[in-house]
């Protein structure tokens, strides 16, 4: 991970000096700005392997819209650091792309493991990109380009969305349980988080399911896990 450059976007001065104390000391480049207009211009000029970016900035653009832009033209990794863990803001963060959350205040130790865990999936995603295709029902997924269809309409997947229902399609009609999809879609330090998966079930729901509310792909089984339910497929 050496030499991998991060983007920080905060605009509290100590909790820059920290976070830029913390990721230099490991080996790791910072670039950082408090403002959300310079942000945008520096993912795109600098791509940085991740962004570390807060949701209040000193200007008139938010997190949650630096973010959406910068999805508009890259799939960088973003962890949004903020202050608030509801599942509302966690939704609304999906919604425009975001991969991971971090809790104000957080400690070094909790900053180093979430950075690490996110680039090594990205770096994982990418060396594990393989030709194949898998069908089911009205849905298809092109594991060589990252692409998902529902009857031919192309549906836009984060990372994380693309992730998770990866590791679903890989096992049809299987129950995972809930540590195993935290675990392999996140990494093992997230294996509690269930409110975090449950809110990214939900989410891809809304974008995969006809009626999100009366689910016929991914199967919630009661305090196990979740399965992708694949007609005709063993």
């Amino acid at each position: 991970m050496h030499d991998q450059r991060i983007l920080l976007v905060d605009d509290e001065p100590k909790l820059v000096r920290l976070v830029w104390e913390v990721l230099t000391a490991t080996g790791f480049q910072v670039i950082a700005t408090g403002s959300g207009r310079e942000a945008i211009e520096k993912a795109a000029i600098e791509q940085p392997e991740l962004i570390l970016l807060d949701i209040v900035l000193a200007d008139d653009i938010d997190g949650y819209e630096v973010a959406r832009r910068v999805r508009a033209f890259s799939d960088v990794p973003i962890i949004m650091l903020t202050a608030r863990a509801e599942e509302s803001d966690l939704l609304l963060g999906f919604d425009v792309g975001v991969d991971d959350y971090i809790t104000k205040p957080f400690s070094s130790k909790e900053l180093l493991a979430r950075v690490r865990a996110i680039l090594k999936r990205a770096n994982k995603v990418a060396a594990d990109a393989a030709e194949g295709e898998i069908t089911c029902g009205e849905l298809h997924i092109d594991l060589a380009r990252r692409r998902v269809t529902r009857n031919g309409e192309s549906i836009h997947l984060t990372r994380t969305e693309y992730n998770l229902l990866h590791e679903l399609a890989m096992h049809p009609n299987q129950v995972l349980l809930h540590d195993q999809l935290l675990s392999a879609v996140w990494g093992p330090e997230y294996r509690d988080d269930l409110d975090y998966l449950r809110a990214y079930v939900r989410y891809l729901r809304r974008k995969i399911e006809r009626d999100p509310a009366n689910p016929q792909y991914i199967i919630t089984s009661p305090g196990v896990g979740y399965m992708l339910e694949c007609s005709g497929q063993d």
